[in-house]
């Protein structure tokens, strides 16, 4: 395999990556080429919405070609083009020969979510410490343990009994908070997501941690329950709240994840018809909210 790198300014990015495309790059990539700089732009994007921008004022570009010759000889088809013009060819390099799997797991190792409580990949035994252990591979589904967001509901979780409480988990992703709820003793766990391939991907992880969870898309949540997870992101968040406050019991609790700390007097105001949401945890930018609901 050979990396072609290119620079490019933002307003050639598309125009150029269409043209890898068409000349048989196996990718295009687009990096900031002043990443760590002080020149350095941040594009924060919300998944499912378009990007702000293309690209950054100066991009890196990098297409994958099997072939050396593939390589050099797209920079000499590009080189001529009306849409190059202010971009440059850095050079053709190889691509050093990789153990993909192994270094794939290497990313992945046991997550602590409290000194007995861990997040333990299947190649991977888990911590002597470790009382309570959810086995989880990456996947499709968002929920590793590996992001704050994450971190933060499990660890709410695992300082509670949820011994004979109804869980709903909405937004299951891979199933982890549900997993979590019923490694905590919770009666009846529900988790459920808008999309099929979360609801399959939680049904695998739940049996090969040894938990029945009952999955479905959201109309397979009904009636009201003790507690209620949602570690999604703030839009939906507040787009969901009559739908979410509907669902938690008398007394019970409603926790929500997937928000940034600029974000939580929006949540507040979405939820407060119905709840008082505080902030109760925070994690590298991210913040954890919960409330509860009266008796």
């Amino acid at each position: 395999m050979f990396e072609l790198v290119l620079m490019a300014p933002e307003w050639r990015i598309e125009e150029l990556s269409d043209a890898l495309e068409a000349l048989d790059a196996l990718s295009v990539s687009v990096e900031d080429a002043d990443a760590q700089t002080p020149a350095e732009q941040a594009l924060f994007g919300e998944p499912g919405m378009p990007a702000p921008k293309a690209g950054w004022q100066r991009s890196r570009v990098v297409a994958l070609f099997e072939q050396e010759a593939q390589a050099r000889e797209a920079v000499e088809l590009l080189a001529p083009q009306d849409f190059f013009e202010g971009c440059e060819s850095v050079g053709v390099r190889p691509v050093a020969e990789q153990d993909w799997v192994r270094l794939t797991q290497s990313q992945f190792a046991p997550v602590e979510i409290t000194p007995t409580f861990w997040i333990v990949p299947s190649w991977h035994e888990p911590p002597a410490a470790a009382e309570q252990v959810i086995r989880l591979d990456p996947g499709l589904a968002f929920g590793t343990g590996t992001h704050p967001t994450t971190r933060m509901c499990l660890r709410w979780i695992a300082q509670r009994d949820l011994s004979a409480q109804r869980v709903l988990d909405y937004g299951c992703g891979s199933g982890i908070l549900a997993i979590g709820a019923a490694k905590h003793g919770a009666a009846e766990i529900v988790a459920v997501d808008i999309d099929p391939a979360a609801v399959e991907s939680t049904q695998i992880n739940a049996a090969n941690n040894h938990v029945s969870l009952l999955t479905g898309l959201p109309e397979a949540a009904t009636g009201v329950f003790n507690l209620v997870l949602a570690n999604i992101l703030a839009t939906p968040l507040k787009m969901l709240a009559p739908l979410l406050c509907a669902h938690v019991q008398a007394g019970g609790h409603l926790v929500l994840a997937g928000i940034l700390e600029p974000q939580a007097d929006e949540l507040k105001a979405a939820y407060a018809p119905w709840l008082a949401l505080e902030v109760t945890d925070s994690e590298e930018g991210w913040i954890l909210m919960t409330a509860r609901a009266a008796d």
